[in-house]
């Protein structure tokens, strides 16, 4: 019997564990992308991530940058969300926060 409750309450975390990350993201879908505040190059993560407002402005020195090529924007990353033409939007990997379409993070992929 013991077992039973075991594998439920274990069920109950491995579901919740899911369900949260997913809701925090439709909450974040639904909120207009000019009621969120924009990403600040010296935000932590954005840092981490080398996050510029503006491609151009990559420093292409860094390592980190090793995989930039001219014309990646964010604009055309799959992490980015929102309505095509925005100038700021939001992206799925800056949570809570636009991200300005020209610009570009380590993180860019290209869209599919």
């Amino acid at each position: 019997m013991m077992a039973d409750k075991n594998f439920s309450r274990r069920t109950f975390f491995q579901t919740l564990a899911v369900a949260l990350p997913a809701g925090t993201v439709a909450l974040q879908n639904t909120a207009q992308a000019a009621d969120l505040p924009q990403l600040d190059p010296s935000d932590p993560t954005a840092k981490a991530l080398m996050y510029v407002h503006d491609a151009a402005d990559v420093d292409t020195a860094n390592p980190a940058a090793a995989r930039f090529e001219v014309g990646q924007t964010c604009d055309n990353c799959a992490q980015i969300q929102g309505n095509d033409g925005d100038a700021w939007r939001p992206c799925g990997i800056f949570p809570g926060k636009v991200v300005a379409a020209a610009g570009w993070c380590s993180v860019w992929v290209a869209k599919a």
